[in-house]
C-alpha cells in the first residue's frame, strides 16, 4: 500500500479548492482548516459548498480516512476561564458538525493551556469540553445537520461519524499533553465514558507532531531513538490510537519546549530521523501530514520531494514526483 503523505493546504477561494491544492502538490492525504483559523465566527456552510467538496473528494480518489480538519488557533479547551472555555467548546461543536458534513472523519485539536491552574485542572477542563461537545454534536439532528435557522443557510446534508484527535504539545509553559503518559491518561479518561450515540469505533485518537515531540524531549534523530520513542508511545498510548503524524522538523534543539517548525531535514531532527519514521513498519499505514514553512528556501512540493527521496525502494509511490 502506498504511504499516505500530504500537507496542510489552503481553503482560499472555497473549501473544495483545498482538494485541487493538495492534488497540485502531489498529495494523497491532506489537512485543512474548515474556516478562518484566527477568528471566532465562521461563515455558514451552503449546500453547494458541501456537495462540491464531497464530490471533488470522491473524484480525487484520495481516501477520506487520510483527510483531516484542524481546529482554529484561538480556542483553549483547557482554560480555567469560564467564558473562554465556553466559547472554545462551542467552536469544537461547530467543527465536529462541519467535518461531519464534509465527510471528513477526523478533527485535530490542540489541548491548550491550564492558565497556571495546574495540569490536573487543565485536563479536567479539556475532558469536560470534549464530553460536552460530543453530547451537543450527537443531539443536533442525529449529527446530520448544521442548519441554524429556518432559512437553512447551512447545509442539511447527512454527515458521518467524527473522531477527535488529541495533538501532543511542545511543552510550552502551562501547556498540557506534551508527555505521552499525560496524553495516555487523558485518552483513557475520555474513552472510559464514550459519547452515548457514538458509532464506527472509538471517538478519540492521537495526532503525533514530530516537532512538538522533539521539543518535549522525545529524540527522533536516529534509528535507535525513533524506535525508542515509538516504543514509549506504544506503551503509554497504544499505536492503535495513533491516527496521523504531523511530519515537521524543528528549528530548536531537543527538549527546547519551543514550537517552531522547520523544513524536512534542515532542522535539528534531520533526514536520518525522518527516513526511519517514514519506513518504520509499525507506522507505515498511518498518514503523514506536513506543516512545514513556505519561504525562499523551499515550498511544499520541495519538501515532498525530500520525503519521497527518503522512502525505501519497496515503499516508494509509483507516480510522478512533480
Amino acid at each position: 500500500m502506498d504511504p499516505k503523505i500530504g500537507f496542510h493546504v489552503s481553503i482560499s477561494r472555497g473549501i473544495s479548492n483545498s482538494i485541487d491544492n493538495a492534488l497540485k502538490i502531489g498529495c494523497n492525504a491532506f489537512q485543512i482548516f474548515s474556516r478562518n483559523p484566527r477568528g471566532w465566527t465562521a461563515k455558514p456552510l451552503q449546500d453547494k459548498d458541501v456537495e462540491n467538496f464531497r464530490k471533488k473528494l470522491d473524484d480525487s480518489k484520495i481516501d477520506r480516512d487520510s483527510v483531516f480538519v484542524h481546529m482554529p488557533y484561538l480556542p483553549n479547551l483547557s482554560s480555567p476561564n469560564r467564558r473562554l472555555h465556553k466559547k472554545s467548546t462551542s467552536i469544537l461543536v461547530e467543527e465536529l458538525r462541519r467535518s461531519s458534513l464534509f465527510g471528513i472523519p477526523y478533527v485535530i485539536i490542540h489541548l491548550g493551556s491550564h492558565g497556571g491552574k495546574g495540569s490536573e485542572n487543565g485536563m479536567n477542563q479539556l475532558i469536560k469540553a470534549c464530553n460536552f461537545a460530543f453530547e451537543k454534536y450527537y443531539k443536533s439532528s442525529s449529527a446530520s445537520t448544521v442548519a441554524k435557522n429556518k432559512k437553512k443557510s447551512e447545509s442539511t446534508k447527512k454527515g458521518r461519524s467524527v473522531t477527535i484527535l488529541l495533538e501532543n504539545s511542545a511543552g510550552e509553559k502551562n501547556s498540557i499533553g506534551s508527555k505521552f503518559d499525560e496524553l495516555g491518561l487523558i485518552l483513557d479518561k475520555l474513552m472510559s465514558s464514550p459519547p452515548p450515540n457514538s458509532s464506527n469505533g472509538s471517538s478519540y485518537g492521537i495526532c503525533l507532531d514530530t516537532c512538538h515531540a522533539f521539543a518535549a524531549g522525545y529524540d527522533l534523530r536516529t534509528k535507535e531513538s525513533v524506535s525508542e520513542t515509538l516504543d514509549k508511545l506504544k506503551s503509554k498510548i497504544g499505536l492503535r490510537n495513533l491516527k496521523v503524524i504531523h511530519l515537521n522538523d524543528s528549528k530548536d534543539k531537543l527538549n527546547s519546549n519551543r514550537d517552531r517548525h522547520e523544513h524536512i531535514g534542515i532542522g535539528k531532527i534531520g533526514k536520518e530521523g525522518f527516513k526511519e519514521l517514514l519506513n518504520h513498519n509499525a507506522i507505515r499505514k498511518i498518514p503523514f501530514i506536513m506543516e512545514t514553512p513556505i519561504d525562499r528556501r523551499r515550498n511544499d512540493a520541495d519538501n515532498l520531494k525530500v520525503i519521497l527521496s527518503l522512502l525505501d525502494n519497496n515503499n516508494k509511490r509509483r507516480r510522478k514526483i512533480q
